[in-house]
């Protein structure tokens, strides 16, 4: 039977090399590989063979009838290529289906936040992910001697400035575009800036070295916690489309007084205590708190006059709750697998 398959395989090359015509191209493909074809014919009748030769004679039947379809392809573009002048494009076969995207889960989120925000009367502004020491640090009220700029939690340009200092470093938060944007806006405002922010530190299941956030600022006068409270509880409603647990913590930093943490109920295990609110219930969602005056005066807002809030929220962390994903390495992961899910 192998004999068989190899002579059939030869006389279809060989009466292939001299085909010049479409209508007997088409012929001898159905000679061969037709519903009747002399290589269909041999393995309809794979059913009556032993195990042993429905392995060896199915393999080799398979393998010769894809090598005579690409062999037949090749002959009929060559043929119509010849007849239009090489330049014919057979509009009436089928075009290749081209395969849907899809949205990255964090870019869905933002698009939800950025709606939500304008809808409350938002500005959505940008900044720089290669940001300066004095923006990303000193105007936000953080000190030299301050943690955050050691290089174990930093990401510092390996340049130096005409004091011979890095004072460059990939931005640690969004917050910079606080004082960038109250320069440029002045007094009231109210904005939110979404962004990739980079922190060096070890990655797990609820930490990264790179990740989204939306900072948030209102400045104006009378602004108060009251005021930060009702847009938070506002924002994560409509994020995750139900009633959300929210506790608040106080909390430093060194941009706000008095600074806030703020919490939600953990919306993957709904209180079971999972890896991804690390087995309390809860998840860290955001920092806040009132706008320090010092950092409203690097803003040019006259601290007298004006009061603010601002706050961070993690937008990474947001999509791990809405999508209830317990691991937030496999955003960055680049699976297909993950992806298509969304």
């Amino acid at each position: 039977m192998q004999d068989k398959l190899e002579k059939i395989k030869k006389e279809a090359l060989d009466k292939l090399a001299d085909i010049k015509k479409l209508n007997l191209l088409e012929a001898l493909e159905k000679e061969y590989l037709g519903r009747k074809g002399q290589l269909t014919a041999i393995l309809r009748n794979l059913s009556s063979m032993s195990d042993e030769d429905k392995k060896k004679i199915g393999k080799l039947s398979n393998e010769i009838k894809v090598e005579l379809s690409e062999k037949f392809k090749e002959a009929k573009d060559i043929i119509i290529g010849s007849a239009r002048g090489g330049n014919y494009v057979d509009v009436s076969i089928p075009g290749q289906k081209i395969k849907q995207g899809h949205i990255h889960p964090i870019t869905q989120v933002m698009g939800d936040l950025e709606k939500l925000f304008s809808s409350m009367g938002f500005m959505v502004l940008d900044g720089p992910e290669l940001e300066s020491d004095h923006y990303n640090f000193t105007a936000l009220n953080i000190p030299a001697d301050h943690p955050a700029r050691d290089m174990q939690d930093t990401f510092y340009i390996d340049t130096k400035n005409k004091n011979n200092e890095h004072d460059m470093v990939m931005r640690t938060h969004t917050s910079p575009v606080q004082v960038r944007a109250m320069q440029k806006y002045g007094a009231p405002i109210k904005c939110v800036v979404p962004g990739r922010v980079f922190r060096n530190e070890a990655t797990d299941a609820t930490h990264d070295t790179t990740f989204y956030q939306i900072e948030g600022l209102m400045v104006g006068e009378g602004i108060s916690l009251a005021n930060l409270k009702a847009v938070l509880q506002d924002v994560l409603n409509g994020i995750f489309q139900e009633e959300v647990g929210m506790r608040i913590r106080p909390g430093y930093f060194p941009f706000v007084e008095p600074g806030l943490e703020i919490d939600i109920a953990c919306t993957i295990c709904k209180g079971a205590k999972c890896p991804a609110c690390k087995h309390t219930g809860w998840l860290e969602m955001l920092g806040s708190g009132m706008i320090h005056p010092e950092v409203l005066k690097y803003g040019g807002v006259d601290p007298e006059k004006y009061s603010g809030f601002a706050f961070g929220i993690g937008v990474t962390r947001l999509a791990m709750m809405k999508y209830k994903i317990d691991d937030i390495r496999l955003f960055n992961s680049g699976d297909l697998r993950f992806m298509e899910q969304f």
